[in-house]
């Protein structure tokens, strides 16, 4: 018996909405990257993008736990000498919490190439509406909460 091998018309995407609402940060991005990367397909192969395309509303209702609301920093430099700039979790959910779910899951997807195309297919948004309703996406409720 011969090994299968996906081609990419062997693959079939599909779209679903996952509600952040009072989910844990890092338990909710790890597992959005489980579904981007595809593993939790029978036919996963780690050269091919074959996940699914996922819809995060409520992002800006996330949950993290302990300290790091104010001891979790995201650095940022400008390249020029004293130029990094820090910004807690805290002040990023305000100001922009599609950005900390985002880099979240960056983390977790491979750095390359295929990892850039997999992040395409996540959409945030901060409120309870999204503008994909015309792919008709089903919800999702992960096991983790």
């Amino acid at each position: 018996m011969k090994t299968f091998s996906p081609t990419p018309k062997d693959i079939k995407r599909d779209w679903y909405v996952v509600n952040a609402e009072n989910q844990v940060l890092g338990r909710l991005a790890s597992q959005i990257a489980h579904r981007l990367r595809g593993k939790h397909k029978p036919e996963y192969a780690p050269h091919m993008d074959n996940g699914d395309y996922i819809i995060v509303v409520n992002c800006g209702k996330i949950k993290v736990t302990g300290t790091k609301m104010h001891n979790k920093m995201y650095y940022r430099h400008s390249g020029w000498v004293g130029g990094l700039k820090t910004t807690p979790l805290a002040d990023m959910l305000a100001k922009k919490p599609e950005q900390v779910l985002m880099n979240a899951v960056r983390g977790m997807l491979p750095k390359t190439k295929l990892g850039r195309a997999m992040l395409k297919k996540l959409k945030i948004y901060t409120g309870a509406e999204h503008p994909h309703s015309a792919q008709n996406p089903q919800p999702l409720t992960l096991p983790f909460n």
